[in-house]
């Protein structure tokens, strides 16, 4: 007879799922009900009444819409470029034999200690000199070489397990090296890929401090809900509604990147990964 699975895992989780979702409840309360009541704290209910007054305003005092769009541009090519690349680097360096091969991958990889404030000064002066100021290239190309440091570190320990018995059953039906990777490769990774995405797509949107430095005219959300600040007042509501706008897509390609994620586990070959 199987015994009952204990309750304390369940409680402890759900304990932690609360305390996890309780700043993000803040915030959306905060972004519908008026300064005056929750300036004691949102949990109050000693008043409860709620507004769309500071949505309102966002919308109409700052170019939330054109935030959001720019964005959504940067986070997405971003996203695409490192997907792309990143598993046909990863097979390059496991699989093909070229020179210099692991000294390229231990640079590659050693940029894992590379802070990112380091190379901050010696891009701002070659975007100058290369005209690249306020364009969306001068944060999507840091974005995508960034990545490499620990996409293709992810990727790669991916593909030591890979079964070698496919490349060569690729080779003896002629197949090139790229269409060993097109064709055998890059359908059984789908795992990993899709892990890249997700982490790659969650740091691009939130990202900070490349979009202030090197954009003026068109800036994505981060940037502008930094700027939704008043200057003898704290706002907590206007920055609440650029909080909640800020966060609602990343969670929901989050949880569809997560359905790709399950789906990728299944190779095409019927091997499992």
């Amino acid at each position: 007879m199987i015994g009952r699975a204990p309750l304390w895992p369940v409680l402890l989780v759900a304990i932690v799922a609360v305390i996890w979702i309780m700043p993000i409840v803040g915030i959306v309360v905060t972004s519908i009900r008026p300064p005056s009541e929750v300036s004691l704290g949102w949990w109050r209910l000693d008043e409860v009444s709620f507004t769309l007054s500071a949505w309102q305003r966002v919308w109409s005092e700052y170019p939330l819409a054109q935030a959001f769009l720019v964005t959504a541009v940067l986070a997405g090519a971003s996203t695409l470029a490192t997907m792309l690349m990143t598993p046909a680097a990863a097979y390059a360096f496991h699989f093909l034999k070229f020179p210099f091969r692991r000294l390229l991958l231990i640079i590659i990889i050693n940029a894992f200690v590379l802070p990112q404030q380091v190379v901050i000064i010696p891009l701002f002066q070659l975007w100058r000199d290369l005209g690249l100021i306020d364009n969306f290239l001068s944060v999507i190309i840091p974005y995508v070489g960034l990545s490499f440091a620990w996409s293709i570190f992810l990727v790669k320990n991916f593909l030591e397990d890979f079964p070698k018995e496919l490349i060569e059953a690729a080779k003896i039906d002629g197949c090139s090296s790229m269409s060993t990777f097109w064709h055998v490769v890059l359908p059984n990774s789908l795992s990993p890929v899709f892990a890249v995405g997700i982490l790659q797509f969650l740091w691009t949107w939130n990202a900070l401090l490349l979009p202030m430095l090197y954009l003026r005219t068109q800036v994505p959300l981060p940037v502008l809900l930094t700027r939704v600040s008043g200057t003898y007042e704290i706002n907590w509501d206007l920055r609440s509604v650029a909080a909640v706008v800020t966060m609602v897509v990343p969670l929901i390609i989050f949880l569809i990147f997560q359905r790709q994620f399950a789906a990728g586990s299944q190779t095409r070959s019927g091997a499992k990964e």
